[in-house]
């Protein structure tokens, strides 16, 4: 299994920039979307920028990493991992009843 890991453009090259990840500074392999403007996200797999993300969902996918990282310390209790979950959940349109 290959997780997609948000790292933080610092300083950006030709073919490489330099990242901040939550694992530190790392050479984030940027060939397949082009030179990024330091402060720019990246979802990286294995050392490779795939996609470019907005700083929200860099942080939504850094909360759920650290949440997997909660249930194999033993932690049950994830609520505060997945903020954007606390509401009551809504049926999709299509299955809601037509109200007259």
């Amino acid at each position: 299994m290959c997780l997609g890991i948000p790292a933080q453009v610092i300083e950006c090259g030709e073919h490489y920039a330099r990242c901040q990840g939550p694992d530190g500074e790392q050479r984030i392999d940027i060939r397949l979307v082009g030179a990024q403007a330091p402060g720019s996200w990246l979802l990286c797999f294995l050392d490779a920028a795939r996609e470019v993300i907005d700083a929200e969902r860099a942080a939504a996918i850094t909360a759920a990493l650290s949440a997997l990282d909660a249930v194999n310390a033993g932690e049950t209790d994830l609520s505060a991992f997945f903020a954007d979950l606390e509401r009551e959940p809504q049926l999709p349109e299509f299955l809601r009843t037509p109200t007259p």
